[in-house]
């Protein structure tokens, strides 16, 4: 007692705003429930596994420490647990799937290191300081709950500003309790009804492919009635939504008003969460997820699982896949080890990159985390999500999102966090650079080169090799439809097409409409041709299987992919500039105002992009880097590149520095107070839209007359100089597979080819794949084959 009085000074009270980890170590995966328990700093109450613990002594010099042990309670039966239905589409979560958690015993002592001496907790023989910090930490939530719950509140509704102000028209509006129709179309689905005037009106035209005809969002543009309820959703739950999904507390009241009683009505359409929670549910993904197959449960190195934290499997999917690469293995790994890792990180490990990343990789490869007698629980990794979703809207949410986006995502902050030490970078092997050729009738060329960390390809459906079933299938179903029939699965025929195809499609020759020609002063039709200059030590393909349908809605393609185990892109090269051809000139004869060689934005297509909600700058960048082939290629560029450090700079190409703005648009934007070099740089930058300047001016403070207003057709940096480069041959070593309508809802699994036979991760389960969905990949990885 007198040695833990003597060590006072460095036990800290918790304050209200402490972050507290008595969850789990912060530098491997032991929690309180793992032999030898938790121990927690009483100074900077971060925890620490019995291993790691005297690391931190050794570092800090803090000695004492609160030891949390938990033992599991003895389980009920059963058939003594009541069984709550999900409400959230989550996964290991309150009121999600699988969120039937077993109880445990706590225990507590003090330890004083070096030597470990204990003291029991709680005992009125320590001192107060000591026991008011210790039951502090005891009751406060700890920093990894906190973090998930405020995750999920974050996308919780808030009451609404105007529901209990909310004015209502005496217009004599009774509103029939079946039998409803938009007002101005003959939609009869996701109707809302407008609480001020009782106008009922179809919803907005929604990314998703559901929604309407933007009615409803139309008539409160123009009258400014704020609040609308979603026909056939109402129940007692009385939401309202104002274009965000708000509460309206005096709901009943409001609906009361048009002759509704709110309690009789049915619930006779599912939300957008109950759809995506019901597709979860019931949709049929055996195949891709191998169930109900005997499948042998692998476990030790390489074989751990990820538990699902809450629609986090599209991260679980890549990482799993990341982590069976050598770069990564080797960096974070073989030649990393964890107590380097902490030594060399800053004061709170648990928000450093280097050091979770290292932590997982050690997690998923030692092995230790994965021997069980019962089938693994696999690692949570929390305190990796924190860190590299942080300051992302999207990926710090509880919500579901693009393993596509992800992949991306982890790249740009790997690379950050390891800028100029290319040895370092495990990411490295994934660069590639693209050499696009564009030829105009002229017979002259120009040449643009870009670097990417994966290849997009568009999936040819002409190209399927089963013609004839699917001919006879569409005869057969067709004829089904009119008995009033449906189409089992088993009987449903597919477009089976090659990934040769698809490859072809990349570097076959395609239009550019309107290209300017500096060879010919005019715009033209050129063709344009691509290639890899570089081929990666790990070729990465993207299957677009969402697509836009007529009436830009968006459709996913309900295709297989043939992939074989072994593929040559050799013939993709590209050959650079040939003798004999003759480049574009870079200005035309006697034109010092001439259009650039390299295309420019197509309105349209911008136009279209942005009316989908996308930011008018990045729309632009799409269609340029696409060659303004079409809305789809620009989206999935978009898509593909959200993330990209460069994203909001200013789109300043030859033509956009030289392009006059209307002066009147820069007096006005000098009139809200920003500098004039500053006004000139946003109007150039938004296509000369004042609210689109304003907006890019807020989202780039850094913006100054001191700022570089190049730009480049090159995406081409010095760091590409250490691009890799070698044989294009390459073997599949594993694809991420997607179930369900969107990339944002549904399921990730991931199969990996290890030790010369096929794994499936599916988060914590990991076993022998029996029937390999290999034509079903959203994402292929390929690793080179060398020799």
């Amino acid at each position: 007692m007198d040695l833990l009085r003597s060590h006072l000074h460095k036990v800290r009270i918790p304050e209200p705003g402490s972050r507290i980890h008595k969850d789990e170590c912060c530098v491997s995966f032991d929690t309180p429930r793992s032999e030898g328990g938790l121990y927690v700093d009483m100074s900077s109450f971060l925890g620490f596994g019995r291993e790691h613990v005297e690391w931190n002594f050794e570092k800090t010099g803090n000695p004492v420490y609160l030891h949390i042990v938990q033992r599991r309670k003895p389980e009920p039966d059963e058939a003594d647990r009541p069984l709550k239905k999900p409400t959230l589409l989550a996964i290991g979560v309150e009121g999600g799937f699988g969120d039937q958690e077993p109880e445990y015993d706590d225990t507590f002592e003090i330890v004083i290191l070096p030597d470990f001496i204990s003291l029991p907790f709680p005992s009125v023989d320590l001192p107060e300081k000591v026991r008011l910090a210790v039951d502090k930490v005891i009751l406060a939530e700890s920093a990894d709950r906190k973090q998930q719950l405020a995750a999920w509140v974050a996308d919780k509704k808030k009451i609404s500003a105007y529901a209990m102000d909310l004015q209502q028209l005496e217009n004599g509006v009774i509103v029939p309790p079946t039998g409803w129709k938009c007002s101005k179309c003959d939609k009869t689905e996701n109707l809302w009804l407008n609480l001020t005037d009782g106008m009922i009106l179809c919803g907005r035209k929604l990314w998703d492919g559901s929604g309407g005809n933007n009615h409803a969002i139309e008539h409160y543009e123009q009258t400014k009635y704020p609040l609308a309820v979603k026909l056939g959703t109402i129940t007692a739950d009385l939401e309202a939504a104002e274009d965000d999904s708000v509460e309206d507390p005096l709901l009943a009241r409001h609906l009361s008003h048009f002759g509704i009683d709110f309690s009789s009505l049915q619930k006779t359409e599912m939300t957008t969460a109950e759809r995506e929670l019901d597709a979860n549910t019931n949709y049929d993904w055996n195949r891709i997820q191998e169930s109900g197959k005997d499948a042998e449960l692998l476990f030790g190195p390489g074989y751990t699982g990820l538990a699902n934290l809450g629609n986090s499997c599209y991260m679980a999917s890549i990482m799993q896949v990341m982590f069976s690469t050598h770069p990564f293995i080797s960096r974070y790994f073989e030649k990393q080890s964890l107590k380097a890792a902490f030594a060399t990180a800053p004061a709170d490990p648990t928000m450093d990159l280097n050091m979770q990343m290292t932590k997982l990789g050690h997690g998923l490869l030692f092995g230790k985390y994965s021997a069980s007698n019962e089938g693994q629980e696999g690692i949570r990794p929390r305190m990796f999500k924190s860190v590299i979703a942080a300051n992302h809207s999207e990926f710090s949410s509880m919500r579901q999102q693009d393993a596509l986006d992800f992949f991306l995502h982890l790249i740009d902050r790997v690379e950050q966090a390891n800028p100029g030490n290319h040895e370092l970078n495990p990411c490295s092997g994934f660069k590639f650079i693209i050499e696009e050729r564009v030829q105009c009738p002229s017979g002259k060329v120009s040449y643009n080169k870009r670097s990417d960390n994966m290849l997009s390809l568009s999936i040819p459906l002409h190209a399927a090799t089963n013609k004839e079933q699917l001919e006879a299938f569409s005869e057969k179903k067709a004829a089904m439809d009119l008995d009033g029939k449906e189409v089992s699965n088993e009987e449903i025929v597919r477009p089976r097409v090659p990934l040769e195809a698809c490859l072809a499609s990349f570097s076959g020759p395609e239009e550019i409409p309107d290209f300017y020609s500096t060879a010919l002063n005019s715009k033209t039709t050129a063709t344009k041709t691509a290639g890899f200059s570089t081929f990666p030590d790990y070729l990465v393909l993207h299957m677009r299987k969402f697509v836009m349908e007529a009436g830009w809605v968006p459709k996913k393609l309900d295709v297989y992919i043939d992939v074989p185990d072994t593929i040559d892109i050799s013939h993709m090269r590209s050959k650079g500039m040939q003798p004999g051809e003759e480049l574009l000139p870079e200005r035309a004869s006697g034109d010092n105002k001439a259009e650039p060689a390299a295309p420019v934005a197509s309105e349209d297509i911008v136009s279209q992009l942005a009316s989908m909600g996308f930011n008018y700058l990045h729309c632009q960048k799409a269609a340029i880097n696409t060659s303004n082939t079409g809305v789809e290629e620009a989206m999935n560029w978009l898509l593909s590149h959200m993330d990209d450090s460069d994203i909001n700079d200013p789109l300043n190409d030859s033509r956009a520095s030289e392009q006059s703005v209307d002066e009147a648009s820069v007096q006005t934007l000098i009139s809200f107070g920003f500098p004039e070099d500053v006004a000139i740089k946003a109007l150039k930058a938004s296509g000369g839209n004042i609210e689109q300047a304003t907006d890019w001016i807020f989202s780039h403070p850094e913006a100054s007359s001191s700022a570089p207003a190049d730009f480049s057709t090159s995406n081409v940096n010095a760091d590409d100089t250490h691009v890799p480069d070698g044989s294009g041959r390459y073997k599949l070593m594993a694809f991420v597979s997607h179930m369900g309508t969107s990339t944002h809802c549904g399921h990730y699994v991931a199969h990996v080819l290890k030790d010369g036979r096929w794994a499936i991760f599916n988060d914590s389960k990991v076993a022998a794949s029996v029937d390999l969905p290999k034509d079903m990949g959203y994402l292929y990885f390929f690793q080179r084959i060398s020799g």
